[in-house]
């Protein structure tokens, strides 16, 4: 994966990519309504336990986008999904704290614009 778009976690000893792609962001506006309500969202959880299940569907989310990518790429050599369980059972809530920073990267990469100005003056404003 391309490290200018994504972020690393480890789940279990196993080391996942978290990627933001369209399909992501399909399934987080179809969750929160978009990317701009999803920090609003896990800020505001009702509580405790909801809070930890947003952040464990997000990281399956996430860490899930690398591996259907490898899927779709090596046909041959597919690699199993994480599940939510399996990001609960390997991981603990001190864990789930740090994965919210490699969140946060892996959904800053996956939106920020390269913003590159024109070196031929004839295209530069005129004021």
């Amino acid at each position: 994966m391309d490290k200018e778009q994504s972020a690393n976690i480890k789940v279990g000893g196993e080391e996942y990519t978290l990627l933001l792609t369209t399909k992501a962001t399909r399934e987080i506006a179809g969750r929160y309504g978009g990317l701009e309500n999803l920090g609003d969202k896990l800020m505001k959880s009702e509580n405790f336990e909801m809070a930890i299940g947003e952040i464990v569907w997000l990281i399956t989310l996430l860490a899930n986008q690398s591996i259907l990518i490898h899927n779709l790429k090596h046909k041959d050599a597919p690699r199993d999904l994480l599940t939510e369980e399996m990001v609960e059972l390997l991981t603990t809530p001190l864990d789930l704290a740090g994965y919210k920073a490699a969140i946060t990267e892996a959904l800053y990469k996956g939106t920020k614009r390269n913003i590159e100005s024109e070196a031929d003056p004839k295209n530069a404003a005129v004021e």
